[in-house]
């Protein structure tokens, strides 16, 4: 299956949302997975991070079908640095002992949804750096013909 913006902002609007729920309702099975114990303080910091969660969820539902356009590239550069980063923190986290190996899971699937954001966003810039050097040619060649017929050569 070919890699389409389309697809892969209709799988992060599910992901996230699906973050989004577990955080608000049921917190404790991530927390749990990590090594992390359920405390209020932990909960408000789950909630607050669902209402990221789900903005991200929705900014990427309704963007499914836009035109590429500089503010999609950045979206999706935006959330390719928040995913390198949520995986830096969680290696780090496990690696001073504040997390358990569960995280790792976690780390995957946010090293996964980077190098894909990646991969799209060098896969259009190539596209577009090669599609603006083909209309610029084409657009000189009207220029070079009138250009022909002053000078008298056809």
């Amino acid at each position: 299956m070919k890699l389409s913006f389309r697809h892969l902002a209709i799988l992060i609007a599910l992901l996230f949302s699906a973050l989004s729920f577990i955080w608000m309702f049921a917190p404790q099975r991530l927390l749990l997975e990590w090594g992390i114990a359920l405390t209020p303080l932990a909960e408000l910091i789950g909630r607050r991070a669902a209402a990221l969660y789900a903005g991200v969820a929705a900014m990427f539902w309704f963007a499914r079908d836009t035109a590429p356009s500089p503010a999609r590239s950045a979206m999706t550069m935006g959330l390719a640095v928040a995913c390198g980063l949520l995986a830096l923190f969680g290696l780090f986290e496990l690696a001073i002992g504040h997390a358990k190996p569960g995280i790792l899971i976690a780390v995957a699937i946010e090293v996964s949804l980077m190098l894909a954001l990646l991969y799209f966003n060098r896969k259009k810039s190539d596209r577009q750096s090669s599609d603006s050097s083909s209309r610029t040619e084409l657009a000189s060649r009207p220029r070079q013909a009138a250009l022909n017929i002053k000078k008298g050569r056809k």
